[in-house]
């Protein structure tokens, strides 16, 4: 996280956002923990929010498992290519 003037803090995104490939993580990571620990949450300031977050993250990382990925090569590049066509027909239609 970078700080902005205030100290509020920021999520960075890395890489290029042509390729999903370097922020994936990021992106998963940010996923699970709305999932798991924020989105239904009720929060009566922002250090009530921060002191969610790093309790879960503390227990994250007392109870660290490694993702293990089931799909194979190719059923993830036809995911790739079936997003990739959607995305070009969205694109297509609304430049009409």
């Amino acid at each position: 996280m970078s700080r902005l003037p205030g100290n509020r803090a920021r999520p960075v995104l890395r890489g290029d956002r042509c390729s999903n490939a370097a922020v994936l993580p990021d992106e998963i990571w940010f996923g699970i923990i709305t999932r798991q620990s924020i989105r239904r949450g009720t929060f009566a300031s922002v250090n009530v929010l921060v002191k969610q977050i790093r309790d879960y993250i503390d227990s994250w990382n007392e109870n660290a498992k490694p993702f293990t990925w089931t799909a194979t090569t190719d059923e993830i590049l036809v995911k790739v290519r079936l997003v990739q066509t959607s995305v070009k027909k969205l694109v297509n239609n609304n430049a009409k």
